[in-house]
């Protein structure tokens, strides 16, 4: 069988199937319909008969397709496809992968055959799912640097262990589903990764006295009644999955070792959702970041994952929805927050916040950055600041008005924050370039503004360790 998949990668690479030449292919209209899981158009567009459009039809689309001489037989002998009638149809789905930073393809993913909506075949309890949005968000927010080993805790089909092979010494993948181990190696193979350790079991049982430079974590975070779907749902109450990894994760760890996770977060009666999560970072000994990006009420979560498994419409959609609205009801449940969890282990600086904007991807590229601004703003002194790159000054008032009622600080690159500033700061962001010390130029806007200096230095003191941990200013190297 692996010289079956190698030969079938040969294939792949002759055909280049990779998802910038799918892309081209299928051009805007049928791969904008194609992620919607609507397959007509892009039928029409791989109609040639050339062997990219034969894979594209048999392994994306899932539809049978005339043999297609050896191409055909090494599928079929590699286990991911079957004859029938003078066709062949996939046994498998396969995709090509591309890198979330530089756009090169990077390997093909190997997963269950899709289940579309109104499909003859139900979903299997031990699906694997291939790349999706959320494994797209995870690998952009991993940290770029190079590491010696690296865990990928939950490996499903593999995503995130072929995003980072590149820059990744050895790599260890776990997942509690036997059937997701078994693709991933599949893909593995695939695509020219090698010695790649998989090990089954849960959470951290399988590596229970190892530890890493970096850990990744695309776990089944979905909060649901009946824990029905392995690829998606763990089986623990409520949002108990994120705060075990939060918990188990450090001490998995390395100095100055990362972890990075999704996950989704219950908001529950008139507690504040950042209070329940903060308690998840109490003494982990770690610098930590946790990001809201979205929160639906319940009704929306419940559709959102009845959708995912193409239940609605069906005979059973009525009776699931209302008993996933019966268990939030009962847990006192007003939200489910989705967004991402970084540590950083050597620190205890924590910070929480919600951000819907759009941000600069991949955020991996300057998660070191945003860390250290955390870090220096909680230890602020009086160094050498400059203002950060791309931040911009934005006046609201009155048209005509001598003076803005509001100044705002926008970045315009990274997170792209905003900042309501009084006129110290707002001055002091266009002179701070990091050739003063910090004091002079403080004085020099208190003559400017016809402030007293103390007192200018003062609110200075108070209100620039919050935008250096905002990352609107930082410190200039010595």
């Amino acid at each position: 069988m692996i010289d079956a998949l190698g030969r079938v990668r040969d294939h792949f690479h002759q055909a280049g199937y990779t998802v910038a030449a799918a892309r081209e292919l299928l051009g805007p209209v049928a791969g904008g319909a194609l992620a919607r899981d609507e397959i007509v158009p892009a039928l029409r567009a791989t109609g040639g008969g050339s062997p990219l459009e034969a894979i594209i039809r048999l392994f994306w689309l899932q539809v049978a397709t005339p043999e297609y001489g050896s191409l055909t037989d090494d599928l079929v002998a590699a286990g991911l496809a079957e004859r029938s009638a003078g066709e062949v149809r996939a046994t498998v789905h396969i995709e090509p992968l591309e890198s979330v930073s530089g756009g090169s393809g990077i390997g093909h993913v190997v997963s269950d055959l899709k289940v579309r909506p109104g499909g003859d075949v139900p979903l299997r309890l031990d699906h694997v799912v291939g790349a999706g949005g959320a494994s797209a968000n995870l690998a952009q927010l991993v940290v770029h640097r190079p590491v010696e080993n690296m865990l990928d805790l939950g490996t499903g089909s593999g995503v995130q262990a072929l995003h980072l092979a590149g820059r990744a010494g050895k790599i260890c993948a776990t997942d509690v589903n036997p059937r997701a181990l078994a693709l991933a190696q599949i893909g593995f193979t695939l695509s020219g990764l090698r010695d790649v350790e998989l090990l089954k079991g849960s959470l951290f049982e399988p590596v229970p006295d190892r530890t890493f430079d970096l850990i990744v974590s695309n776990p089944p975070f979905v909060i649901s009644p009946d824990g029905r779907f392995s690829y998606r749902e763990a089986g623990l109450p409520g949002d108990e999955v994120g705060r075990r990894l939060v918990a188990e994760a450090p001490s998995h760890l390395v100095d100055g070792g990362w972890c990075h996770l999704l996950a989704n977060w219950l908001h529950v009666g008139g507690r504040p959702w950042e209070e329940r999560v903060g308690e998840w970072l109490t003494a982990t000994g770690c610098d930590a970041w946790v990001v809201q990006r979205d929160v639906q009420d319940p009704a929306e979560y419940a559709e959102l994952w009845l959708r995912d498994s193409c239940e609605t419409g069906t005979p059973e959609y009525r009776r699931r929805y209302d008993t996933w609205l019966a268990h939030f009801e009962r847990e006192d449940v007003t939200g489910i927050g989705f967004g991402w969890i970084s540590l950083r282990k050597g620190g205890t600086t924590v910070r929480i916040e919600e951000l819907r904007q759009g941000v600069e991807q991949p955020v991996g590229a300057y998660v070191e950055k945003i860390f250290d601004g955390m870090v220096d703003g909680r230890r602020f002194s009086t160094g050498r600041l400059r203002t950060a790159a791309g931040v911009a000054q934005e006046q609201i008032g009155p048209p005509g008005a001598g003076d803005p009622e509001r100044i705002v600080l926008r970045q315009t690159r990274g997170l792209r924050r905003a900042a309501g500033v009084g006129t110290v700061e707002a001055a002091l962001a266009g002179v701070c370039d990091g050739s003063l010390p910090l004091e002079p130029l403080l004085d020099a806007i208190a003559e400017l503004l016809g402030l007293p200096e103390d007192d200018v230095r003062a609110h200075a003191l108070a209100v620039l360790p919050e935008l250096i941990a905002d990352g609107f200013f930082e410190f200039a190297a010595e």
